[in-house]
């Protein structure tokens, strides 16, 4: 593992070890040069490929002839930024660091810088760091409103890290934290970087787009329902291990109470809600889309449903709108029942009673003609009998 080269009194070692660690005399003639080598060892946990949010642990192992350096060891990560590692235990040859929980940003190549004043000692350690995850915002909240179209999309990032080995995952969704999960579909990639999705649920209205970016997993849905809205989670699995990103969907609906026209003098309630929570800085507001700011109604902290009484109709709108921004808005128009509609209703009310009066004054007076042709027929039946007895009797004399 060494060779020597005589021309320039140069020592070359191949493959070092830390039992190669030591002082190194050369000796010419009279003259004699004396040098320390120190080797140090770094190992990286789970051969440097970590999922998003694991913990590497790094160990550092160093060989020197004594007395042994005292060593200061700082941390670049792949974007040159200095890493402050928690170190679990520092013994004269030994050191074990931990660091916090992995980014997918953080793959690539870091950097163990190794110092000691006394020997002098700079030294740059590189090694590679392979993070899988996803590219998604740690929480990510999508708001919709009824009946658009929604794309929830993860971000994978195996391409991007030139990521060699073959891993599986899953979506599931449930609608409430403490609900059952629903298992949407299952996709893996090989190692090749090839990916393949089957949809597992038929239940759920819900489609896989065949055209998407690289490197993400996406259902889309045509039409959302109120009931859709809930906690969508992607997981990958690993040799066993597992990280998971969460989308939450919230949609929002409007409506109305009493539905129909808005008559003349008449109130009408509108409705805008929410299907889950919202954050602290979020908030819901209806607005009357030509009115002042007397028409304008916010909702508190929290409430995921905001009523406003109105009386005038035209366009109102229902805006869902976080830290100033407006994130999504739901038209709502109210139509007036014009105003030879409300005369014609009370012209007709009117006329109705009118006519129904009518109808009960002459079933009236059928009533009592009918009596009297009734008696009258009884008193001519009568008197014809009366006649007939009196010609009866005459005959008889």
């Amino acid at each position: 593992r060494s060779e020597f080269k005589s021309t320039n009194k140069e020592l070359r070692v191949w493959n070092l070890k830390l039992s190669d660690a030591g002082v190194y005399t050369c000796i010419h003639g009279s003259h004699e040069v004396r040098t320390s080598l120190h080797v140090f060892k770094l190992t990286i946990s789970l051969d440097g490929r970590f999922l998003q949010n694991e913990v590497p642990e790094l160990t550092l192992m160093h060989n020197s002839p004594h007395p042994l350096p005292d060593l200061s060891i700082t941390l670049f990560n792949s974007n040159n930024n200095t890493v402050t590692p928690e170190i679990e235990s520092k013994a004269h040859q030994k050191y074990i660091l931990n660091l916090k929980k992995l980014k997918a940003t953080d793959s690539g190549t870091w950097v163990c810088h190794v110092h000691s004043d006394s020997p002098l000692i700079n030294q740059n350690i590189s090694f590679a760091m392979k993070v899988l995850g996803f590219q998604n915002p740690d929480l990510e909240r999508k708001y919709a409103t009824v009946d658009s179209t929604v794309i929830l999309p993860w971000h994978l990032n195996f391409q991007k890290i030139k990521w060699k080995e073959g891993f599986t995952g899953q979506l599931n969704w449930k609608q409430q934290e403490s609900a059952n999960a629903h298992h949407l579909l299952d996709f893996n990639i090989t190692a090749q970087g090839e990916q393949h999705e089957t949809k597992k649920s038929s239940h759920f209205l819900f489609e896989i787009p065949e055209r998407k970016p690289e490197s993400t997993i996406q259902v889309k849905f045509p039409k959302v329902h109120f009931n859709h809205s809930g906690q969508y989670q992607c997981q990958l699995a690993y040799k066993g291990r597992h990280v998971q990103s969460n989308i939450e969907l919230v949609v929002m609906k409007v409506s109305a109470n009493p539905v129909g026209p808005l008559s003349r003098e008449a109130n009408m309630t509108l409705i805008c809600q929410v299907s889950g929570p919202l954050p602290p800085n979020a908030h819901l507001r209806w607005e009357h889309a030509n009115g002042t700011q007397r028409d304008i109604k916010n909702s508190k902290q929290y409430e995921v449903k905001l009523e406003v009484n109105i009386s005038a109709g035209g366009l109102w709108i229902c805006h869902l709108i976080e830290d100033n921004d407006r994130k999504i808005s739901l038209h709502y128009h109210v139509e007036e029942a014009a105003f030879w509609t409300s005369y014609v209703v009370t012209g007709a009310s009117v006329g109705g009673s009118v006519l129904v009066f009518a109808l009960v004054c002459l079933c009236i007076i059928s009533g009592i003609s009918w009596q009297r042709r009734r008696q009258r027929a009884k008193r001519m039946a009568q008197a014809r009998q009366y006649l007939l007895e009196k010609k009866t009797c005459q005959c008889q004399q």
